[in-house]
């Protein structure tokens, strides 16, 4: 219960290093705030040039499935490279004052929610422009958004604090998401795979957050409820984890650091 207390007594210094992370991923930057959405825009583009035309995909209504895909994608690649490098970033602040670190990991995941939220208008203009229209079935949408911020809390507490004394795997992670990119059923349907190589997707959490989005936004039907809640369970049990090895390790980041 210690982090809570924590996060309670220094929610002033969490909601002020949140607006930082917003306001400093945009620092200097003329357009500012709408790179949020043309970032995604620009990425949407490529692919659907590429796989529909190049690549003969026939997926229908390719765009918005791409959409409801990439975005969450980019939303989840984003906390897990900021994370792994916001105790470096922040060494000399560490090294001065006092302060829950805890807190840095924290408003990496909750600023990157913020932008995402900010990123789903896109989602949204998509739907009603290409005429697929929004569903009842778009109120599972912060369902499946809660269960994505608690795994990527988990993940980010686990890659902020190891990354301290592994500076290498700062660079490995960039690797391990282009990887981890194609196995996961972006910019192709999950069930497309052969049957053999399907273990791939199936050990894989985004693929279930993928398709929960896939499923309110372009299916237009129910998600999985079954295999998010064990995830939800997975992404709860993670967090837990990922606050005791960072606990554990945060004795020594000033030294480090």
């Amino acid at each position: 219960m210690n982090i809570f207390k924590n996060l309670y007594n220094y929610r002033e210094l969490l909601k002020t290093n949140v607006q930082k992370e917003i306001r400093g991923k945009y620092k200097n930057s003329f357009l500012g705030v709408l790179w949020s959405f043309l970032n995604p825009l620009l990425q949407i583009c490529v692919y659907a040039l590429v796989f529909p035309l190049i690549l003969k995909n026939d997926q229908p209504n390719y765009v918005i499935f791409l959409c409801v895909a990439l975005i969450p994608w980019t939303f989840f690649t984003s906390c897990v490279q900021q994370s792994a490098s916001t105790m470096l970033q922040n060494g000399n602040i560490i090294k001065k004052v006092y302060f829950p670190r805890e807190i840095l990991p924290i408003s990496v995941v909750t600023s990157g929610t913020i932008n995402f939220l900010i990123s789903t208008i896109i989602i949204f203009a998509f739907l009603l422009i290409f005429g697929v229209g929004i569903t009842k079935y778009v109120l599972y949408f912060p369902v499946i958004l809660i269960i994505q911020y608690f795994l990527q809390l988990g993940i980010s507490l686990i890659l902020s604090s190891v990354t301290v004394y592994l500076r290498d795997l700062e660079h490995l992670i960039g690797v391990a998401l282009q990887l981890l990119f194609y196995a996961t059923p972006i910019v192709y349907a999950a069930e497309s795979i052969p049957e053999d190589f399907k273990f791939i997707i199936e050990y894989n959490p985004m693929t279930y957050i993928i398709n929960g989005y896939r499923d309110i936004f372009y299916n237009q039907t129910s998600p999985d409820m079954y295999a998010l809640g064990i995830l939800f369970v997975i992404a709860i049990a993670l967090c837990i984890v990922g606050y005791i090895i960072f606990n554990k390790l945060q004795k020594g980041f000033a030294e480090e650091l």
